[in-house]
């Protein structure tokens, strides 16, 4: 899987279930190199990037609201 995700959901139950999805796949990812953190972007309403971040501490996943 490639970073960065980005999720445009329908619904609050699909965000959830995509969400936890995306950022499940993140911190497996970032398991292997054990030096990123996971970054969790609101853009709207609707749309999440999810992304592994060396400004987040490994281990650590931050949440976020561009807008």
């Amino acid at each position: 899987m490639n970073f960065p995700l980005t999720l445009t959901v329908s619904d609050r139950q699909s965000m959830d279930s995509e969400l936890d999805a995306a950022v499940a796949a993140a911190k497996a990812h970032a398991l292997s190199g054990k030096r990123h953190g996971i970054l969790v972007i609101r853009h709207g309403v609707n749309q999440f990037t999810v992304d592994l971040s060396e400004t987040v501490p490994f281990g650590v996943t931050r949440e976020c609201q561009a807008w």
